[in-house]
């Protein structure tokens, strides 16, 4: 609502329309006038008022009328209508408020009156435009909020899908914006390790294609949880065969000794299974090579 508010009158008498336009003005309203219906609801519609004082008795269109069809007008803003009648009968009162009307004033209109219920129109209006402010403020803020909630969920898949690749923490960096382009060219001392089963390739040659889908992934299960705990990035596997880098492209303390350690733990892991695969007819064993040095 404007400061100060903004009142329309709306009565084809010139005279009643300087009587309620002189006392407004000196309650310090802004004040607007239109001399019947038509005019009425056109500048009704262009000013946009905070209150309305609308005539019933018009030509053209009566004060019912202009009622009616501004509150059928989606468009036009809440706006509270004080009917100004010469009718004092109930049913003219109950017509006007069925039309769509606020409050009523017979004429003479009282100025103790007419003040009265302009201040109490206005309250109310206030508190209308408090709610719809609050309103498309709580709007708002939902719509942020399922923003934000849909941009974790792509975030979190993302970095699920990472995660498949490099090591939780490379993925939450490149995700992050922390990490710089893991394809960009740099130069850095890293260590590598080559894992892959001895004897796989004559075994995939007779196995049953189940059962090689089977090895690989109990040997693909057990290798990964290694890979991730001590911190590696899978650069590279084929069936059986893998490359884990370790410092690169994510740096890591202590490179060298976190690849001994993930080698020896799954040497062990691996060892384990090698004894069911055995008992089971497959001739598999582990092999695994070390390699430490300066790499673009």
């Amino acid at each position: 609502m404007r400061t100060p508010p903004r009142i329309l009158i709306v009565d084809d008498n010139p005279t009643n329309v300087k009587v309620l336009q002189t006392r407004l003005v000196a309650e310090g309203y802004e004040v607007v006038t239109a001399g019947d219906g038509e005019e009425g609801l056109a500048t009704a519609r262009q000013q946009i008022p905070d209150l309305i004082l609308l005539d019933v008795m018009m030509p053209k269109l009566d004060g019912f009328e202009v009622c009616r069809r501004l509150r059928a007008d989606t468009e036009f803003p809440f706006t509270p209508i004080i009917m100004v009648t010469a009718m004092a009968d109930s049913k003219d009162v109950v017509a006007g408020l069925e039309a769509g009307g606020d409050e009523y004033l017979t004429k003479p209109v009282d100025h103790a009156a007419l003040a009265a219920r302009v201040r109490s129109m206005l309250r109310i209006k206030r508190l209308h435009d408090t709610v719809e402010a609050l309103a498309a403020e709580v709007k708002e803020w939902n719509a942020s909020l399922e923003r934000r909630v849909a941009e974790q969920i792509a975030e979190l898949e993302r970095v699920g899908r990472l995660r498949r690749f490099f090591s939780p923490q490379l993925a939450e960096l490149i995700v992050s914006g922390g990490a710089e382009d893991p394809l960009k060219s740099h130069r850095r001392e890293i260590t590598v390790v080559y894992l892959d089963l001895r004897g796989f390739t004559a075994f995939a040659e007779v196995a049953e294609p189940e059962e090689v889908m089977g090895v690989l992934r109990e040997y693909h299960q057990a290798t990964g949880k290694l890979v991730l705990e001590y911190e590696g990035t899978l650069e590279h596997f084929t069936g059986d065969g893998m490359t884990v880098l370790f410092n690169d492209p994510l740096p890591v303390p202590n490179p060298a000794e976190r690849a001994v350690r993930m080698a020896l733990a799954i040497r062990e892991r691996i060892g384990r299974m090698s004894d069911d695969w055995k008992k089971r007819g497959y001739e598999l064993s582990l092999g695994i090579g070390i390699a430490q040095g300066y790499a673009t």
